[in-house]
């Protein structure tokens, strides 16, 4: 078995790695620390004095902590008393290891996944370290307002669904076939709307995304949609009455792309491909737009009572399948840990151990990627089982718009070719994957 490459990092001048913890990460703090500021009324309101305090308190350290990652100083263990700080710290020790004696991790030498993981992290630090104001979610609004100006393209889904469904137990299998690839590229494409990648800028879905999908099918990079739907439809045939297929999709995005993966699930169970669908979400906030719990409750309530009876139907369906248990929310330290999944059995067992009871993981987005794969410098052409390096709970695709410097299983020459047209291929958010792997 070949070597495991390098780790991306922001030592690697002129990389998308560099560029991010150069620009767009100081970028995110500056938001951030603008956000807090102009919520200071909200917090005086409700806490009085304090509320002002833990605000101020609360930008002093992330201006502090601004300019250490601007002057690239050493990382340093996290202190706050969460029960996940002596993973941090036992993973600060581990990155130590790894370097020469005097040296220390810091922010451009690090591996960028590491270090991007761990601002997000500390953001949240300084938050806990500030009561009454330590469960405020500096991201919230920029999700809220995300979801509300993709609301065309929500109301087209949503519409397409419902109708749709009525006739769902009439489709043969070709037809089930198409409105499966159909949905999964809908799931797909609404990677697309990603906050940490626009720094926060609006990045929402406005027109419907189902009158395209002909259109991106080209940016299509890698296309295992095949392999899904056969594995989905056997899985079917050979159901008994009292057993369970089990799909599980670990989120990324908020807002519009979370409403492309319920979407999915909805459409899943409904047409019995599966019986249940278990979706993992952020614990904290995470990557500007990942999904929280409380994300993942306050887009079904939305939906519930929106005043389009299609988007109210759906919303009170997915009520309806979570009050059933088919549809299951779950949250683990895990997915805000820095490690890449490969070590996920050793490190989080309980989780390893629940996923295996899966048919089929989806991993939506590009962090998960990175993680899938290890974030690093691979070969194009490398399989995309190799790069898991033994991450195999179950079979598992990904539904990935490509966003940083890492795409493996590509055929000989494909990325060579993109390199020299499109220079910007791999972080533009153009070009897509589903990309499957059958496990062990």
């Amino acid at each position: 078995m070949a070597a495991v490459p390098v780790s991306l990092a922001g030592s690697f001048q002129g990389s998308f790695a560099y560029f991010t913890i150069k620009d767009r990460l100081p970028q995110i703090l500056t938001r951030v620390i603008d956000t807090l500021h102009r919520h200071k009324n909200e917090f005086f309101e409700e806490h009085g004095e304090k509320g002002i305090e833990a605000e101020k308190n609360t930008i002093s350290i992330l201006s502090k902590l601004r300019n250490e990652l601007q002057t690239d100083k050493p990382l340093v263990p996290l202190d706050d008393k969460l029960p996940d700080v002596p993973l941090w710290n036992q993973y600060l020790e581990y990155q130590q290891n790894l370097l020469d004696g005097n040296e220390q991790p810091s922010w451009f030498q690090s591996p960028w996944l590491y270090v991007e993981c761990y601002m997000y992290r500390r953001i949240h630090e300084a938050l806990v370290h500030n009561p009454p104001i330590d469960d405020y979610d500096v991201f919230k609004e920029a999700k809220i307002e995300s979801f509300f100006e993709s609301q065309q393209a929500i109301i087209a889904l949503c519409t397409y669904l419902q109708e749709h469904l009525k006739n769902i137990e009439d489709l043969d299998e070709k037809q089930l076939q198409e409105e499966l690839f159909k949905l999964l590229q809908v799931s797909l494409w609404g990677n697309k709307c990603d906050l940490s990648i626009s720094a926060g800028e609006d990045n929402s879905q406005k027109a419907s995304p189902l009158k395209s999908l002909d259109n991106l099918k080209t940016f299509i990079l890698v296309d295992d949609m095949e392999s899904i739907w056969s594995l989905l439809i056997n899985s079917k045939k050979r159901r008994t009455s009292i057993e369970v297929t089990r799909v599980d999709i670990v989120l990324d995005n908020a807002g519009y792309e979370l409403i492309t993966d319920l979407i999915l699930a909805d459409f899943l169970l409904s047409s019995k491909l599966v019986t249940e669908i278990h979706f993992h979400g952020k614990c904290i906030p995470w990557y500007v737009s990942d999904t929280t719990k409380q994300d993942f409750n306050w887009t079904i309530k939305q939906l519930q009572s929106a005043n389009n009876r299609w988007m109210s139907r759906c919303g009170m369906n997915w009520e309806g399948s979570i009050k059933k248990g088919v549809l299951v929310y779950h949250d683990h330290i895990f997915w805000t840990l820095p490690h890449e999944f490969c070590s996920m059995a050793q490190v989080a067992t309980d989780l390893y151990t629940e996923l295996q009871k899966s048919h089929l993981i989806i991993f939506k987005g590009d962090l998960n990627y990175r993680k899938l794969t290890g974030d690093r410098k691979w070969e194009f052409t490398v399989p995309f089982h190799q790069a898991l390096n033994k991450f195999h709970p179950a079979p598992l695709c990904s539904l990935r718009t490509l966003k940083s410097d890492v795409q493996v299983g590509l055929k000989p020459g494909q990325g060579e070719q993109f390199v020299t047209s499109e220079p910007d291929w791999m972080i533009c958010g153009k070009y897509g994957v589903v990309q499957f792997d059958a496990s062990l």
